[in-house]
């Protein structure tokens, strides 16, 4: 005779297994997806090269330019709003076309030079139903 413990494990596996079967869904497997990217320097003057980047259907790289942070005299908080605006843009774009902005995934890349130098990286992911 099987004890109590077993009939638990076994019916909590029995559960695991049907609710595994039912939540698979293959219809989530037909997605596309697409990225692009901002990278905003924060080297002072203009000389950093800041752009959004996205590869379009054909594998070809589309630029648009955006504006550093930093003009000579420090932040500039125009350049900033500029690509929100910009960013954002390209944002509806996609989202005009019937995609799904489903992750952003930020980082910074600064050298150890008390922060002069360095950039911004974003990128935004999106999918649409094949």
């Amino acid at each position: 005779m099987k004890s109590s413990f077993q009939y638990v494990i076994i019916g909590a596996l029995s559960a695991l297994l049907i609710v595994s079967l039912y939540s698979f869904n293959p219809a989530e497997a037909n997605y596309e997806y697409m990225q692009i990217s901002s990278v905003e320097s924060i080297i002072p003057g203009g000389l950093g090269r800041s752009r959004i980047l996205t590869t379009d259907e054909n594998g070809s790289l589309v630029e648009k330019d955006l504006k550093n942070f930093y003009s000579m005299v420090g932040i500039n908080f125009g350049n900033i709003q500029n690509n929100d605006r910009v960013i954002l843009d390209r944002v509806n774009e996609f989202v005009d076309e019937g995609w799904d902005l489903i992750h952003v995934n930020s980082g910074v890349q600064s050298p150890t030079d008390g922060g002069k130098q360095g950039l911004y990286l974003t990128r935004y992911i999106f999918r649409r139903a094949k």
